[in-house]
């Protein structure tokens, strides 16, 4: 479990691909409960969401699995979709736990400008970390993960905004 979470800061840290965890079933659910306790966590901790930014959460990562596992296929890289989600699913655990824990370090110091761009500072490396994963996983250049990674993040968002709006 240790040498799990280890590759997992690895890989967020941009020093390994998702080719270092094991092809497995039982880390990719380790990975989807991680991620789970990790947005129940920020749930907990930051005021301003609740249980519905939790399901519009769990719906996000949905697309957001569904549009890197097709690029996985359609790149003739099937055999690497379990790690490659696995990675995705665990590093977005590890980095949803920094932004709680940042996220309330930051409210006891006060600054709402400094938050915001703690935030927004964490969102950017989520997107890069994604953009590594998936660059690695399809063996393509980084910049080519990136660009798919802020495409899917952005396809993201304009689903989440059209399912939110009134």
């Amino acid at each position: 479990m240790l040498a799990f979470i280890q590759t997992l800061f690895e890989i967020a840290l941009l020093r390994k691909g998702p080719d270092q965890i094991p092809r497995s079933n039982i880390l990719l659910s380790l990975a989807v409960l991680l991620w789970v306790l990790a947005v129940l966590c920020q749930v907990a901790v930051i005021q301003s969401i609740d249980e519905s930014d939790f399901v519009m959460e769990l719906f996000s990562a949905l697309i957001g699995v569904i549009c890197f596992s097709a690029i996985v296929v359609a790149f003739g890289k099937t055999p690497r979709l379990t790690q490659t989600i696995t990675a995705i699913l665990g590093c977005g655990a590890l980095l949803a736990f920094t932004f709680a824990f940042a996220y309330v370090l930051l409210q006891l110091i006060g600054s709402p400008v400094l938050t915001l761009l703690v935030v927004w500072a964490i969102v950017l490396w989520s997107v890069s970390v994604k953009g590594h994963i998936i660059a690695s996983a399809i063996d393509r250049h980084w910049y080519a993960g990136l660009a798919i990674a802020v495409a899917v993040f952005i396809f993201q968002h304009v689903v989440h905004a059209y399912i939110s709006a009134p």
